[in-house]
Formats: C-alpha cells, sequence, structure tokens
C-alpha cells in the first residue's frame, strides 16, 4: 500500500507529465484559459491515461514481446488511445454537448497528446527497472497519478491565467510571452516538492 501511495503522490508532484516531463504541453497552453474546460479535458485524460495503460501492457507482454514485435508498441500504442480517444469523443458528444464544445479541436487531439502516450510506454520502462517492484498495478496507479497530476497542473495554471486577464500587462508580453512566462514559474514551483515524497512515505 505505502509502495502504491508513493507511485501515486510521486506521479502528481516529483514527476509530473506536465511540470517536469513537459508532455502534454499543446493542451496544457490551449485548454487552461477556462477552469471548467480544463477540468473536463483532464478528466476525459485520465481516462484515457488509466484504461490505454490497462490494455497496453498485457497487449506488449503478451502479445507483441513473446512473438518478437515489441518494435511495434509505438504504433499498437496510439491504434488503442485512438479508439479509446474516440469512444470518449463520442459519449461527450451526445451526453455533455457543452463540454464537447468546449474542447473543441483539443478533445481529438488527445490520441496524439505525448503525455498519453508517454505514460503508457514510460511504464514499461519502469518495470524493466524493476521487474519485481513495478507490475500491473503499480502500472495502473502510475496512470491514475498521472491523470490526476494533469488535472492538478492544467486547474492550478487556468486560475494563474485567470489573474494574469485581471491584471495590466505591458503590451509586448500580452498573448503568449506572459503564458509561456507563467508557464515557466509555475513548473518552477514543483521543484520544491523534490524529495518530499520519499522523506514522508521514507520510500526509495
Amino acid at each position: 500500500m505505502k509502495q502504491l501511495l508513493a507511485i501515486f503522490l510521486t506521479s502528481i508532484l516529483t514527476e509530473n507529465y506536465i511540470l517536469d516531463k513537459f508532455l502534454g504541453i499543446c493542451p496544457f497552453l490551449g485548454v487552461s484559459k477556462k477552469r471548467d474546460s480544463a477540468i473536463g479535458m483532464s478528466i476525459a485524460v485520465t481516462i484515457v491515461m488509466v484504461i490505454s495503460t490497462a490494455v497496453t501492457w498485457p497487449i506488449y507482454y503478451g502479445i507483441l514481446v513473446p512473438n518478437g514485435l515489441d518494435y511495434l508498441e509505438t504504433i499498437v500504442f496510439i491504434l488503442v488511445i485512438a479508439v479509446l480517444v474516440q469512444f470518449i469523443e463520442t459519449v461527450l458528444k451526445k451526453y455533455i454537448p457543452t463540454l464537447y464544445n468546449a474542447l473543441g479541436v483539443y478533445l481529438p487531439l488527445i490520441t496524439t497528446n505525448c503525455a498519453v502516450l508517454g505514460v503508457t510506454m514510460l511504464v514499461l520502462d519502469k518495470h524493466a527497472a524493476n521487474p519485481t517492484t513495478f507490475g500491473y498495478g503499480q502500472a495502473i496507479m502510475n496512470a491514475f497519478g498521472a491523470g490526476i497530476g494533469f488535472l492538478v497542473a492544467l486547474v492550478m495554471f487556468s486560475g494563474v491565467r485567470e489573474r494574469i486577464e485581471l491584471n495590466d500587462v505591458p503590451k509586448f508580453w500580452r498573448g503568449l510571452p506572459i503564458t509561456l512566462v507563467a508557464a515557466s514559474i509555475t513548473s518552477l514551483s514543483f521543484l520544491g516538492f523534490s524529495g518530499l515524497v520519499t522523506g514522508m512515505l521514507g520510500v526509495s
């Protein structure tokens, strides 16, 4: 239980896929203007991360590796993610059209979101490095934590951008420049969590 909690907290704080690994920057900058759309996108991404990890792990170790086809992992994983995104897009369009319209083009772009693909592939590297301690359950928890970390980053940054909108920003800083500066400062703030998880839980 302590190990799963450590994996969960690490994925959110010290190994945040946006603010530490810099994956998924496109939706981070594009959907964080409004908090509602940021939360909606994050929930969709979290669902895709968890389900795609749950599906791609057995496909990789049960089909690709035994048949010497592990070099196809990127293509196969993208196909799995694309199917999941299409399913979520259909559900949102039918049952939550306001959120579907708010997300716009960024919803289908989850298919090529490098954060989602990164989660499914990096858990394989973690398993290869620690095959006895990092298994299927740990991979699922890592994906769930990564999704929550995605949510934390987007919601926090949406609040930052709302504050920016209320301030008188110099003309040459308006738009993308001040957004990138704010994003870098937000990313730096997460450096303060380095060592916190291991110190709190007493795990390496």
